[in-house]
C-alpha cells in the first residue's frame, strides 16, 4: 500500500482524466469527488473509478467535452443535461442550483438527464446539509434487479442518500443502495469460489441462487423482498421520467468498457427547513431524535464514521494499493 495525501490523489486522478480525454472543469469535478468518497472510505467510488472512467473516455461512452447546460427550469424546478459527459459536473451544477431554488422557494428539485455513473451520493447531499438544507438524492444505474415478480433486471441497484442538518454538529448522512447485498460481495465470492447466501441473486433463469458465478449472470435482488424492489422502482421513475433520462434497462453494463452511453438519471429534492416548521423548531426536533438515539448503547449516527475517516484522511492522507497507484501514473502520463 501507498500513503498519499488528498490533494495528490486527487492531483493524480485529475491528470489521469485530462490525458483519457476529459475537459479540465470535467476532470477537477470528477478528482474531486473522486478523492473526497476515498477519504471517507467509500473505496469503491473512489480512485479505482479513475481507470473505468478512462476507458469510458477513450472509447465514447462518456463525451470528456461535453459541458452540462440548464435546459428547462421553472420556479424551484430545474433540469441540468450532462450532455453525455461524466456526471460530476452536472451534478456540481444541479447541487448550486438546488440550494439557491430552495432558499428563494421553499423546495427545489433539480434533475440531470444524459448522464453518467455519479458515485457517492451521500457526498452532495451532505455538502447541501452543510448550508442548513435537508436533501436527498437519487440516481438510476445499469439494470441489475428485477421488478417485483419478474426475473429478468430492468431497474439498476438505484442507490438514495439523504442528509439532515445538526446544530454545531456534522449532519446526519444516510447513503444506501437497494439492492440487498453490494455487487462487489458476489464479484468477491465467485473469485474466491465460495457459495452466496439465498436471497442475494437469481440466475440467469430467475431461479434461486447461491451459486456466485451464477449471481453474476443472472440478477441481483432488492432488499427487503418486494418492498424494496417498488423502492428502486420509485427511484427509476423518479430519475427517469421525470428527467427524460434512460431507464436501467436501456443502459450498457458498467462492467464493460465497450457500450452506449448511458444517459443515466439523478435528482436531488432539497427542503429548507425554515419554510415549514422553522429552522429552530426543527433542529430541536433532529436533537430529540439524535439525543433518543445516543441514549441506547450500540447506536451509531449514521454518517458518523464517514465523519472520521474523512478528518483522519485530511491529516493523515490515504493508502491506496500499489497497483492502483501504478495505473494511475501510467494513465496519467501516457
Amino acid at each position: 500500500m501507498m500513503r498519499i495525501t488528498l490533494d495528490q490523489a486527487e492531483a493524480l486522478a485529475r491528470a489521469a482524466l485530462v490525458a483519457s480525454g476529459a475537459g479540465a472543469e470535467m476532470a477537477a469535478a470528477t478528482a474531486r469527488a473522486l478523492a473526497a468518497a476515498e477519504a471517507a472510505g467509500q473505496a469503491g467510488h473512489g480512485l479505482s473509478r479513475v481507470p473505468q472512467y478512462a476507458a469510458f473516455l477513450k472509447n465514447g461512452r462518456a463525451d470528456g467535452a461535453a459541458t452540462p447546460r440548464i435546459v428547462n427550469e421553472r420556479g424551484g424546478a430545474v433540469l441540468v443535461d450532462a450532455r453525455h459527459g461524466l456526471a460530476y459536473p452536472a451534478l456540481a451544477m444541479a447541487e448550486s442550483e438546488a440550494a439557491w431554488r430552495a432558499r428563494a422557494h421553499g423546495v427545489a428539485f433539480a434533475g440531470v438527464t444524459n448522464s453518467h455513473h455519479s458515485g457517492a451520493m451521500g457526498l452532495p447531499v451532505a455538502r447541501l446539509a452543510r448550508q442548513g438544507l435537508v436533501a436527498l438524492a437519487f440516481t438510476n444505474s445499469p439494470a441489475a434487479m428485477p421488478v417485483p415478480g419478474g426475473r429478468r433486471p430492468l431497474m439498476g441497484t438505484n442507490p438514495v442518500a439523504a442528509a439532515f442538518p445538526r446544530r454545531d454538529a456534522s449532519p446526519l448522512v444516510i447513503d444506501m443502495a437497494l439492492s440487498e447485498v453490494a455487487r462487489g460481495k458476489i464479484m468477491v465470492a465467485a473469485k474466491e469460489g465460495r457459495p452466496i447466501p439465498e436471497g442475494w441473486a437469481l440466475d440467469a433463469e430467475g431461479r434461486p441462487t447461491t451459486d456466485a458465478n451464477a449471481a453474476l449472470s443472472g440478477a441481483m435482488l432488492a432488499m427487503g423482498g418486494t418492498k424494496g424492489a417498488l423502492l428502486a422502482m420509485v427511484v427509476e421513475l423518479l430519475c427517469c421520467a421525470l428527467t427524460g433520462a434512460a431507464f436501467g434497462f436501456e443502459a450498457d453494463s458498467f462492467f464493460q468498457d465497450e457500450g452506449n452511453r448511458p444517459r443515466l438519471g439523478q435528482a436531488l429534492m432539497v427542503v429548507d427547513p425554515g419554510a415549514l416548521a422553522g429552522s429552530d423548531a426543527f433542529a430541536a426536533r433532529i436533537e430529540a431524535f439524535v439525543a433518543a438515539m445516543a441514549a441506547e448503547d450500540g447506536v451509531r449516527l449514521p454518517g458518523s464514521r464517514r465523519d472520521a475517516l474523512a478528518a483522519r484522511a485530511a491529516a493523515d492522507g490515504i493508502e491506496i494499493p500499489d497497483a492502483l497507484h501504478a495505473r494511475l501514473t501510467a494513465l496519467a502520463t501516457a
